[in-house]
């Protein structure tokens, strides 16, 4: 559930940025298929590539962080 819930935000996001998968796999230096199991929600990015993803959208890792629902 919680894989889910990042990547939606960083599909909406990349996507909002104009990247496609590919484009966004090569500049962060990984395979597109784990691009798409993250954000189809099988994996978690590690912290890493959270940062390196936010460094490359131009956001913080805070607004990538999914909310905590109540």
């Amino acid at each position: 559930m919680e894989a889910e819930k990042w990547g939606r935000r960083i599909r909406a996001y990349r996507k909002l940025k104009g990247y496609t998968q590919e484009s966004f796999a090569k500049v962060l230096g990984v395979s597109v298929s784990i691009i798409g199991e993250i954000e189809r929600g099988n994996r978690l990015p590690t912290g890493d590539l959270l940062v390196r993803i936010g460094q490359t959208l131009n956001i913080s890792v805070e607004e990538l962080t999914p909310s905590k629902e109540k």
